[in-house]
């Protein structure tokens, strides 16, 4: 199966706003796939959509070949979807190692709960250092390396990922892309960043969004680097 997640002509409305207006999109196995575009162009609402959070009026959304389009939400996670949101949401009065633990589903195996933990203290080191401290304590950019972790503690074949470098700072930024690129080894990556620069020698495949629509997209990282106009057009980035 060379595409681990479709998405064919999707249509979104949240209220009387359309948001999505047929977007078609294709997520290859053990590939880093981004989703590029200005805020408000959709690309979160895409992520949301994927999950079930707003189901489309319209289109399919297929993963591992199956159609997930009208399933609930946990029945979606369940199928190994694997969710960091933008705003990290971890639970600020609990230890950072009560944040993983809650993480991990019922039922899956603690062999491998132990195994992710050791993968995870070896992406993030310093995690060692405060598993005992409260999250709520932890400075902005540990806090996001947390909210990835968390998603680790599954068997998650897909993890969508919103704008992980938000809020960080240049050097943190640049550490969190170098955990994302071995995460390559581990799980396939939907990933949207404002932060082109940072994530434009990470991804596989890349899509552009503006108003809902999906304007652009290929499989060139350099070749889009090099499209100056339209980095500038859409992504509001001059190169």
């Amino acid at each position: 199966m060379k595409n681990l997640l479709e998405i064919h002509d999707a249509h979104v409305y949240i209220g009387s706003f359309y948001i999505l207006q047929g977007i078609s999109l294709a997520v290859p196995k053990g590939e880093v796939t981004l989703l590029l575009g200005r805020n408000g162009s959709g690309k979160t609402t895409t992520m949301k959509t994927i999950l079930g959070l707003y189901p489309p009026k319209e289109g399919s959304i297929v993963f591992k070949g199956e159609e997930i389009s009208n399933l609930p939400t946990h029945k979606i996670v369940n199928k190994g979807i694997g969710y960091v949101p933008d705003t990290r949401r971890i639970f600020g009065t609990l230890t950072v190692e009560q944040n993983l633990i809650v993480s991990v589903r019922k039922g899956g195996p603690k062999e491998d709960a132990r195994e992710r933990l050791d993968f995870i203290f070896d992406l993030f080191p310093d995690f060692k250092g405060f598993l005992k401290q409260k999250a709520g304590t932890l400075s902005g950019g540990q806090q996001q390396m947390l909210a990835v972790a968390r998603a680790l503690m599954n068997d998650n074949d897909l993890l969508l990922i919103d704008e992980p470098t938000e809020g960080l700072s240049p050097l943190l930024a640049k550490n969190l892309i170098s955990a994302l690129d071995r995460l390559k080894e581990f799980a396939t990556i939907l990933l949207v960043e404002q932060n082109f620069r940072a994530v434009s020698k990470l991804g596989d495949n890349y899509y552009v969004f503006d108003n809902g629509k999906i304007v652009h997209e290929g499989s060139d990282m350099e070749e889009l680097v090099a499209n100056k106009e339209l980095v500038a057009q859409y992504l509001g980035v001059s190169i």
